[in-house]
């Protein structure tokens, strides 16, 4: 089975990566949202998780690849795997994300840029990795080419975690490439490098930002958190993790207009099988369009 899906967004060649999945529980991800109508889209396990994707975008740019989030990685225990019933393992210490480069001819040496929607384990894990032939278990950046991009304040937000957040911001991910230099912040919207672009969707985590793919008259939005997976698209189904919810309805109500006004193509980063599609409206919401895998 294929780990990644391509199309072109103009003449920029694109690529869903799948870097594996995990499962978190169903009443967490849709928030006040009662299960007789979440579990009608994403069954539970016996443990109330739905299965989740880790799903990354590369894209082939012409200042070099650009890759949009990292999934889990290497680093975490047994204990960490099965609570969040992490599958993301290959073979020799890897992942699935670094086998989905392979499969596309590419090594983690070739990414110039590493683009994080927020610093979130499941987004921002893969940053770094342990070396499977180090003899310490000592983190460094797995992007070791790279200019890696994140909004400044979601930078200093996730150093300065509290008892809320600190299980998410895992300082293993991020501090390693710090203290490489290799982190270039942005203040606010604005284009990464032509063509690609990012866009503040803030409420799952204040800083958190969606990217933007454009070129040739066509749109492709990845969105990471705003609005993980296609059961998420009707404007109040929203996960209990975010912490202003109500931004988040906000940002969502703007991101989806849009979408669905000049017909872009989305990029679920959590949605176990929809991987692309594209917003239609349904009465006051939202819902997507079939068939685009």
């Amino acid at each position: 089975m294929s780990l990644t899906k391509s199309f072109t967004i103009g003449s920029l060649r694109c690529h869903t990566i799948e870097a594996g999945s995990q499962a978190l529980d169903g009443g967490a991800m849709f928030g006040v949202v009662p299960k007789p109508l979440w579990e009608k889209k994403i069954p539970a396990d016996d443990r109330n998780r739905i299965r989740l994707s880790m799903r990354c975008l590369l894209i082939e740019h012409p200042d070099g690849l650009v890759l949009v989030d990292s999934g889990i990685g290497n680093k975490e225990s047994e204990k960490f795997k099965d609570l969040y019933g992490v599958d993301n393992a290959a073979p020799n210490g890897g992942t699935q994300l670094e086998m989905a480069l392979g499969e596309l001819g590419f090594a983690p040496s070739d990414v110039k840029i590493l683009l994080n929607t927020h610093l979130h384990f499941d987004h921002a894990g893969g940053n770094t990795r342990f070396d499977p032939e180090g003899e310490a278990e000592v983190p460094v950046p797995t992007f070791p080419n790279a200019s890696y991009v994140v909004q400044a304040r979601e930078f200093d937000f996730g150093l300065d975690s509290n008892e809320r957040t600190a299980g998410s911001y895992l300082p293993k991910n991020f501090q390693p490439v710090a203290e490489a230099g290799l982190w270039s912040f942005l203040d606010g919207p604005g284009e990464v490098v032509p063509g690609v672009e990012v866009v503040l969707t803030p409420g799952h985590v204040p800083f958190h930002q969606s990217v933007m793919v454009k070129d040739g008259g066509e749109t492709a939005c990845f969105l990471g958190d705003v609005v993980p997976t296609t059961a998420h698209c009707p404007l109040p189904w929203i996960m209990g993790y975010d912490l202003e919810p109500v931004v988040t309805l906000e940002s969502k109500r703007a991101l989806l207009a849009k979408a669905e006004a000049e017909g872009w193509l989305m990029v679920f980063e959590h949605d176990p099988e929809i991987g692309l599609a594209r917003i239609i409206k349904e009465g006051k919401s939202y819902g997507v369009t079939p068939d685009l895998g």
